[in-house]
């Protein structure tokens, strides 16, 4: 699916615009402490070894040739993925934080994919309080969506 910018949530949506400033900038500048400082947005809700596991990504991204290498992912879109959507043919969970700044919102965002997959092969579920990284913020919650899609659907 590609990407579209909202502009009205830009305006509206404070958490929106600051990711997109900040990851607009992160690249611009090829930033460190600017992709640090998204990250610290995109968790809205800190993992309990959430300042060990951004000292540990710091150190690495600033090891020679790390961060050059992180930002090529910027040059990639989710819109190779989007074009797959119509071929899913398994049960698919889809599941987005409620606080997602990529997003103006979220729950939208899921719908879109759900709806570009075949009818009934997915389904969106939200986490409360999470940004873009639930399984990471929240991972019982994240545990209590997933076992049981798994308990339903595995072969």
């Amino acid at each position: 699916m590609a990407q579209k910018i909202n502009l009205g949530a830009l305006l509206r949506i404070r958490r929106y615009r600051r990711c997109g400033t900040l990851l607009t900038s992160t690249q611009v500048f090829r930033s460190l402490g600017l992709w640090m400082r998204y990250l610290n947005l995109a968790y809205p809700t800190k993992p309990a070894d959430y300042a060990d596991y951004m000292s540990a990504l710091a150190a690495k991204l600033r090891e020679p040739g790390r961060m050059a290498e992180f930002m090529k992912t910027f040059k990639s879109t989710p819109a190779d993925a989007g074009a797959q959507l119509p071929n899913v043919r398994c049960p698919a969970l889809v599941i987005m934080g409620t606080l997602d700044p990529d997003f103006a919102d979220p729950q939208a965002e899921g719908d879109a994919v759900v709806a570009a997959m075949p009818a009934g092969v997915g389904t969106v579920a939200m986490v409360d309080g999470a940004g873009h990284y639930p399984h990471a913020q929240s991972p019982d919650a994240v545990a209590e969506l997933v076992i049981p899609f798994l308990k339903e659907h595995a072969r």
